[in-house]
């Protein structure tokens, strides 16, 4: 006799826990605009609150996947792996060598893969804060101890400071956005070399994912120390986001340790082709990455003759304060300005963060916001 035992319903069933070092944890917290965007269709919109392109990336993207899709393509097959495709135009625009460079989907990706490859539960990360969150967030997955640094002012960088504590605490790793998000502090090769000088047993992360456009870096540093990773993306002044594309150098036996987690087919073959083929149009990048720097002092111009406190940054956005931070962003939304509030991180009361665009379109966004400052200041009925 078979004896069979009846289904369990679905409230019988046990409860499947997380792991523990997620149970504390909450989603990356995003602000998206497109929810609004698609349902204002009457509306031009600036979405500039993700520090994305506002422009279209360069035609020959676009050029290289339709011209993928009409001939003998075959979307059925796996990506090149490893994107070995992409990684070989890297390392000769870069000229640093192929085993040095890792490709990922989106810089993200690679920063999530150095902390499953290198932090175990306790280990102390040092991040240079206030900054990105999302790479917390992976730290933090992992079972890591975060201690931030704050210097004084989060305008301005203190690289004494930073390197005494990176000294005293000795962390698994450390992580600085450079030029950073949302404040736009950047560090000097020199800097950097000062700071991984002290910790030589230290994995350091250098997050450039605005490099184009502070037109630096600290690339050559990675001939001298073998524990410095630079990540960089196509996401923001190449203009694929949404292709996810990321990438970072390493010492080939660091690239060779992420390799063991890392997919070789975890970057699609539409951002391969995409990525290849914007890379190789810098007469676009630079139009766009000066389109943004002329705009950067037009807002600058604009902020002080309305007596607005602005800090410009070496990257493609700028920090702006605001008595009532939360309504003139909802005002602008309702524009059609989508922006960032960074009024709530730490030492950033007041300030929202503005993505910068060509002169075009910064001309159109400050005159919306001279708009709701005016009737900001105007005495209520």
């Amino acid at each position: 006799m078979t004896l069979t035992m009846a289904p369990l319903s679905l409230n019988e069933h046990p409860v499947i826990e997380v792991a523990r070092h997620v149970q504390g944890l909450k989603p990356y917290q995003v602000v998206s605009s497109l929810d609004h965007i698609q349902a204002h269709p009457e509306q031009t919109p600036y979405k500039i609150d993700w520090n994305e392109s506002t422009v279209l990336p360069s035609p020959k993207v676009a050029e290289a996947i339709t011209a993928f899709l009409q001939g003998s393509h075959h979307l059925n097959w796996y990506p090149v792996l490893n994107s070995a495709n992409l990684i070989e135009r890297l390392s000769r625009f870069y000229a640093i060598p192929e085993e040095k460079i890792l490709v990922s989907s989106g810089s993200d990706d690679a920063l999530n893969t150095l902390c499953a490859t290198y932090i175990n539960a306790g280990d102390l990360v040092l991040v240079a804060s206030p900054t990105y969150q999302h790479f917390v967030l992976f730290a933090q997955a992992r079972g890591a101890r975060i201690v931030p640094f704050y210097a004084s002012d989060p305008f301005t960088k203190d690289v004494a400071a930073l390197r005494a504590q990176i000294q005293r605490e000795q962390p698994r790793m450390v992580y600085i956005v450079s030029p950073n998000n949302p404040t736009g502090v950047m560090y000097t090769p020199d800097e950097m070399a000062s700071l991984i000088d002290v910790a030589p047993n230290t994995l350091f992360i250098l997050d450039e994912a605005y490099g184009e456009f502070a037109r630096a870096s600290c690339l050559e540093l990675l001939g001298d120390y073998r524990n410095l990773v630079i990540t960089r993306t196509f996401s923001k002044a190449y203009g694929i986001a949404g292709l996810r594309v990321g990438y970072a150098f390493a010492d080939g036996t660091i690239v060779s340790d992420m390799r063991r987690i890392a997919s070789p087919k975890g970057v699609n073959v539409m951002a391969q082709i995409g990525a290849i083929a914007a890379l190789e149009d810098q007469e676009h990048l630079n139009w766009y990455v000066d389109q943004v720097e002329r705009s950067k002092q037009v807002i600058a111009d604009w902020a002080e003759v309305h007596g607005v406190p602005c800090h410009l940054t070496p990257a493609n956005f700028v920090m702006m304060q605001f008595e009532q931070a939360p309504w003139v962003v909802r005002q602008l939304r309702n524009a059609g300005v989508y922006v960032r509030d960074r009024s709530a991180m730490t030492n950033l009361a007041g300030y929202v963060r503005f993505s910068v665009g060509t002169l075009e379109q910064t001309e159109i966004v400050l005159q919306h916001l001279e708009n709701v400052l005016t009737s900001l200041a105007q005495p209520s009925a």
